[in-house]
């Protein structure tokens, strides 16, 4: 029994590295073509900063700002294939509606990622870039922006987002799996309005309106959560008690 665990322990290590070495060479493919549309794409997050405004405090700096633009492009063109590859791994384990389903998620799962990170970058970074040049005016600052220093700000409030707006579908995901449950949600609500005050807190300024702009989507993308749940359950029951019956 021992050598049948053993192989079978193998079997899904050898599969779990076929997966990475997927998803790697595919980061790294994404990486090379990203280097080609980095300064296109450069031209294009820098007009909300005054483009002539940016300055380079290191001489280091326009090759980071270049890098780091090829890695958000790679990330994001990788991202499907991430999904699709955790998939193949996990779907040997789940019965043939839950396979279905579950991929079918991952279409959804890209459109929520690419949702957040508009809403962030259109809306809610416009109004913090804003708020912080004319607190700037009022102290009579004249602001140098950095080069470097703008981009990690962009992009430390940005890709977040994309990554909070896939919680409605993760908890579709694992309420389809059994794992957790509407009440369950309902029982933790106070401390993950708590967790999401201090993420909004962390990645906008100290002001109450941004921070509002920030936590308002949050606490709905929350209930939108439970909602959902509440949905999938009903259906999961729903298909329990079909099979049932037809036994």
């Amino acid at each position: 029994m021992e050598d049948n665990r053993t192989i079978h322990l193998t079997e899904h290590m050898n599969e779990l590295r076929k997966r990475v070495i997927i998803v790697a060479v595919a980061f790294v493919g994404f990486l090379i073509a990203g280097l080609f549309f980095a300064d296109p794409l450069f031209v294009y997050l820098s007009e909300n900063a005054y483009q002539e405004e940016l300055k380079g405090f290191r001489i280091q700096d326009p090759f980071k700002v270049y890098m780091q633009l090829a890695f958000i492009i790679s990330l994001i063109c990788t991202f499907p294939i991430i999904l699709y590859q955790v998939w193949r791994f996990i779907s040997p384990g789940l019965y043939l509606h839950e396979r279905r389903a579950t991929l079918s998620y991952i279409p959804m799962m890209i459109v929520l990622f690419l949702i957040g990170i508009a809403f962030s970058y259109y809306i809610l970074f416009p109004f913090v870039l804003n708020f912080m040049w004319n607190l700037s005016e009022r102290m009579e600052i004249e602001p140098l922006i950095g080069v470097q220093e703008y981009f990690t700000f962009l992009f430390h409030l940005t890709l977040p987002f994309g990554i909070l707006f896939e919680l409605p579908l993760v908890v579709l995901f694992l309420t389809r799996l059994g794992l957790i449950t509407p009440a369950f949600l309902r029982s933790i609500r106070k401390y993950s309005y708590f967790v999401l005050l201090v993420i909004a807190g962390l990645i906008t300024p100290p002001d109450l309106i941004s921070h509002m702009m920030v936590t308002l989507p949050l606490l709905l993308l929350y209930e939108l959560s439970i909602f959902i749940s509440v949905y999938a359950q009903r259906k999961a029951d729903k298909k329990r008690e079909e099979e049932q019956t037809a036994q």
